[in-house]
């Protein structure tokens, strides 16, 4: 575990909470969680997601306007239901680009779990991009993706990188059950 490492989980982790809380500052800490690991990954050859930091950088920037101009009279993020649509574009998109990085990967690269780290990468990227529309169930992709990023982490003995993803675990759940409390009092509203 290095000290890059370590600040990376610290403001990661800020970045996520802040997320739960549809709060405009997740922006800041986030932009500079995907900077600092893109620097971890690359240091342990995790291509894919190294490279899924620069595309976390470009759909944060993205969520940002997003965020700002999706909110309420008196400043509050509203949040949003995925489309059936976007459902199935999404997934044909997503299997497709883990199919196609994780075999450039493979046959192409010295990368280290190539066909597991293509396909949390894309799965990732339907996550960033759901979550900048301010879709509720962009938690759900993040529940599942998080629990199968922590044995990558753990097999790549970066260990506190495994806790942190544990984390966005439950972060995830709570961001979950927060949005979809706010989905509710929009309804009503």
């Amino acid at each position: 575990m290095s000290r890059l490492e370590v600040v990376a989980f610290v403001v990661s982790v800020l970045g996520v909470w802040l997320t739960t809380t549809r709060s405009l500052w997740n922006y800041p800490f986030s932009l500079l969680s995907v900077v600092l690991y893109g620097v971890v990954f690359y240091q342990d050859r995790l291509y894919a997601d190294m490279g899924l930091q620069a595309i976390f950088a470009g759909t944060l920037l993205y969520g940002f306007w997003q965020w700002r101009r999706g909110r309420s009279s008196d400043g509050e993020v509203l949040v949003t239901r995925v489309r059936a649509v976007e459902v199935i574009v999404s997934l044909v998109i997503g299997i497709g680009a883990a199919l196609a990085l994780g075999f450039l990967l493979y046959s192409h690269t010295d990368a280290s779990l190539p066909w597991a780290d293509s396909a949390l990468m894309a799965g990732s990227l339907v996550g960033t991009v759901w979550a900048a529309r301010r879709n509720v169930e962009s938690w759900w992709v993040w529940i599942i993706v998080d629990v199968l990023y922590v044995p990558v982490y753990l097999v790549k003995q970066l260990y506190l990188t495994a806790v942190l993803y544990g984390a966005f675990v439950v972060l995830a759940v709570l961001g979950l059950r927060r949005w979809q409390n706010a989905l509710l009092r929009q309804s009503s509203a």
